[in-house]
């Protein structure tokens, strides 16, 4: 018997080959996905991104906290006549079992303008369709603002 199984493995079997399983998009993806989304105004990708009761926290530089559902985000995004463009650099990752945090600097530019930056972080949970946003908070900033990324690309 050893011999048969020996000679099915030099062989490569069929039998025995195994395709992987397909992997999903990671947390960082997950957010990747969300700006890229966000960009082209793509609504529907961004509404399929969120938890049903993920919510947007955004905090200026004078500490005032703004709130909105993540409907109520894409309803403004799916109104906007503007171009939003947000992009992340040296994210840090961090998963545990079925939760993960993308904490990353950005800079976000409006109609092709720098318009403010910050830090976002990007709580994320693993359900049964993938890796879905839970949470964004993020810091918005309008002085200092420098990215390693350069100007945008038109």
């Amino acid at each position: 018997m050893r011999a048969v199984c020996l000679l099915l493995l030099a062989a490569g079997s069929p039998l025995l080959a195994q395709t992987p399983p397909p992997t999903e998009p990671g947390p960082q993806a997950v957010v990747q996905q969300l700006f890229d989304a966000i960009a082209a105004q793509k609504v529907d990708i961004v509404r399929s991104l969120f938890t049903p009761n993920a919510v947007l926290l955004s905090v200026t530089e004078s500490g005032k906290p703004a709130s909105m559902s993540y409907q109520e985000f894409a309803n403004l995004l799916a109104t906007t006549k503007n171009v939003w463009l947000e992009r992340i650099w040296n994210p840090t990752v961090l998963i545990h079992g079925p939760i993960a945090v993308v904490w990353a600097e950005y800079d976000f530019h409006l109609n092709g303008a720098l318009d403010h930056c910050g830090v976002d972080s990007v709580s994320l949970l693993k359900t049964s369709a993938g890796w879905k946003i839970s949470s964004i908070s993020d810091t918005r900033e309008t002085s200092g603002c420098t990215s390693p990324l350069g100007p945008p690309q038109r």
